[in-house]
């Protein structure tokens, strides 16, 4: 197996016609709101809450706010076996891309790819490998490895041709605080990202993503409610324009205000020392369905799926690779 893998992209526009594809993975926060009777309104206001936001955030040169309208695109990753590309084909991961769109100038702004992130071989990791590694164990832990071969795996499509082609930038996922970690306010405070949160010590989450070459900061923004976890290579703050940035805050935080209310759409702010909580009761619900079981049941599906169709089958190449990419 070349160390040089390839990879192919696709991609699909997200917006109130968006139909998940046959072949997309159906955990992605997406896909989950664009089924059933209510899809179209659904994604309607999930689009409105984004721009809203987007205009909220960027107030300056904006009397009326709606100078700003974000345009989402779902990105799927393919990656050949073979740098050829005349190997297998797997589908590897899915991430979201940003442009915005400024009415006043009349001109498309490229924004950040990344944002949400989904992965077949993560929900193997943690939905199959994990609960296996520890059923027998009085203490939950991971395995030394855990990761190695996704972090590996994501720095070379990071790295790699195609994904500078494509995008100008290094990426920026944006996902919820870890519910089993307390945040401290700082006295940092960002223009567009909000103050600075620290924890108290990394989450199994942030060892996750640091195999995969990106470090963590915990911001929340203005007139936001709860600091989300912004993973990243190279330096947030100096790396990326304000509109770039807040087209990740206004998309990644409407989705966390769907799918964890009981945080991100709590009726209180967090304090200067916070621990995020699902079991919260003070909240609001957006006007928007989501099933949250649901994802949880289809994360296992999805990591047995990479189980049978890549871990299993191309284990001791794997293996063999991820020891050549160490040396």
């Amino acid at each position: 197996m070349n160390t040089e893998l390839s990879f192919h992209l696709k991609s699909i526009c997200f917006d109130e016609n968006y139909h998940p594809s046959n072949s997309t993975r159906i955990t992605t926060n997406f896909a989950n709101l664009a089924r059933g009777t209510s899809r179209q309104q659904n994604l309607r206001n999930t689009l409105r809450m984004i721009d809203n936001r987007f205009n909220d955030l960027a107030h300056w040169d904006n009397p009326t706010g709606d100078r700003y309208s974000v345009e989402l695109e779902i990105v799927s990753v393919e990656m050949n076996m073979d740098a050829k590309g005349s190997g297998d084909v797997f589908p590897l991961i899915e991430i979201l891309k940003t442009s915005i769109l400024d009415r006043k100038e009349n001109k498309r702004i490229d924004g950040i790819a990344g944002n949400n992130f989904s992965s077949y071989v993560r929900d193997y990791d943690f939905s199959v490998l994990l609960p296996a590694y520890n059923a027998h164990r009085a203490e939950f832990s991971t395995p030394d490895d855990f990761g190695d071969l996704h972090g590996k795996l994501f720095q070379q499509f990071a790295n790699s041709s195609t994904y500078k082609q494509h995008f100008n930038k290094p990426p920026v996922i944006c996902i919820s605080a870890s519910t089993s970690k307390t945040y401290q306010r700082t006295g940092n405070q960002h223009p567009v990202l909000g103050v600075e949160y620290q924890q108290n010590e990394l989450s199994s989450t942030d060892r996750y993503f640091e195999k995969m070459g990106m470090q963590v900061r915990f911001f929340m923004p203005p007139n936001g409610v709860a600091p989300l976890a912004f993973y990243f290579h190279g330096d947030l703050l100096a790396d990326y324009t304000n509109l770039e940035l807040i087209g990740t805050i206004s998309t990644m935080e409407t989705f966390q205000k769907i799918y964890r209310p009981e945080i991100y759409n709590a009726n209180s702010a967090a304090g200067k020392l916070y621990q995020p909580s699902l079991k919260n009761q003070d909240y609001s619900l957006t006007q928007i369905v989501y099933d949250r079981e649901e994802r949880s049941q289809l994360a296992v599906q999805q990591g047995k799926f990479a189980e049978e169709r890549f871990i299993k089958p191309y284990k001791n190449v794997l293996e063999q690779w991820v020891a050549n990419c160490a040396a």
